[in-house]
């Protein structure tokens, strides 16, 4: 897939320079496909495998009467009718971009076959500690990311996970993706004090930020929100408006605040360092192109654009049902309370299997249907499991 277009509702459309048609390459580290036995023809490699009855035979069959191969003439008559002019142009599927696991984590993901829907741009994750379903918008590569470490440290009540929502391009929010988790792990390993946690994820973001800004020919950032859960503590923190919403008892509570230019304090500080704010087609944005006030990235914005998020700590109880994070393309057209009142019975029947994911399906599928264009991922995390 390739990078959006100008029509992005993050980027104003008269800033050019946020367009580029270059592809993502992905690589193979980061991904598991697998391929059936079906898939695969062998080819042969000596006459007796090349014999009628031989499994490896390759067989060219007659096409059917009446079809682009072939008519209603004898067998001989084939190859007359098997030129490229008679062959139909086979329609290219859309490319996926898949969003990529970290690195060297405890229990990174894998991507199988079975997860990537390449027609639709899908991209699906179903397990016990959390389930996550993404599906590009109306750009021709998908710039929406995910991650999820579990079992930190072996131990099934620790995982950090983390939805990033990239704009002028993927390549923030692969960044993001592969690096922030880890680093607001390595953070929090060398902070001896537990309750300078929220310090040291902050330090988390702004290490990410800053590896990011390194990078060559770096364009484009990322809208970050993660949930850490460790010793039956929830800290969420976001960076842009990637959102997570609580579910308390059935009552929606929004843990993180968007960060837009139109919020009274972003504005001051925006203006305050010398920036300014507008509106164009009725979008509040920062020097007169980007939606959003803080992410990863963004360096020709950066005096203004910050990446230090807003955090927020609590301990969960038997109250704290299931968190949801997500992108925008979910949360501008799906109200938080609606979110969570269609959520809610998939995650707290009494059969549990694969509900969080038909729940997070239902949710995307809810913000296309009243025309969302963007990309929507979603992720349901069950907390109760945490306790």
């Amino acid at each position: 897939m390739s990078v959006a277009v100008c029509s992005s509702p993050v980027f104003s459309p008269s800033s050019s320079l946020f367009c580029n048609n270059k592809a993502l390459n992905i690589s193979p580290a980061h991904q598991n496909l697998t391929l059936s036995h079906s898939h695969l023809t062998p080819l042969a490699s000596s006459p007796s495998a090349a014999s009628p009855t031989s499994p490896f035979c390759l067989r060219l069959l007659k096409p059917p009467v009446n079809s682009v191969f072939g008519s209603d003439s004898g067998p001989g008559d084939c190859d007359r009718h098997l030129s490229l002019g008679s062959v139909l142009k086979r329609k290219r599927p859309t490319r996926l971009d898949i969003p990529v696991a970290p690195v060297g984590v405890t229990a990174p993901i894998s991507l199988n076959a079975e997860t990537l829907r390449e027609e639709s741009g899908e991209v699906e994750r179903e397990g016990d500690e959390f389930s996550v379903y993404c599906k590009g918008g109306k750009r021709e590569a998908m710039e929406d990311r995910f991650s999820a470490i579990t079992n930190i440290e072996r131990d099934p009540k620790q995982a950090i996970f983390g939805v990033y929502d990239g704009h002028g391009g993927s390549r923030a929010a692969e960044f993001a993706a592969k690096n922030l988790c880890n680093n607001i792990l390595g953070e929090i390993a060398s902070e001896r004090n537990e309750s300078d946690i929220e310090e040291a994820v902050k330090r988390g973001y702004l290490a990410t930020d800053s590896e990011f800004l390194k990078e060559k020919d770096v364009k484009g950032g990322s809208c970050c929100v993660t949930a850490l859960i460790k010793y039956g503590n929830l800290v969420v923190s976001n960076a842009g408006d990637c959102r997570a919403v609580l579910s308390v008892g059935g009552f929606a509570e929004a843990l993180t605040s968007d960060h837009r230019p139109s919020r009274e304090d972003e504005r001051n500080r925006i203006e305050s360092s010398g920036g300014y704010v507008d509106t164009f087609n009725s979008v509040w944005r920062i020097q007169g192109s980007l939606a959003v006030s803080r992410g990863i990235g963004d360096a020709h914005l950066k005096r203004w654009v910050i990446s230090e998020p807003e955090t927020k700590n609590l301990r969960i109880n038997s109250q704290h049902e299931f968190l949801i994070l997500a992108s925008d393309g979910l949360w501008e057209k799906v109200g938080n309370q609606e979110a969570v009142d269609i959520a809610r019975p998939f995650c707290m029947g009494t059969d549990q299997k694969h509900k969080p994911f038909l729940a997070c399906k239902k949710l995307v599928d809810l913000s296309v249907s009243r025309g969302s264009l963007d990309d929507i991922s979603v992720m349901l995390i069950p907390l109760r499991r945490f306790i």
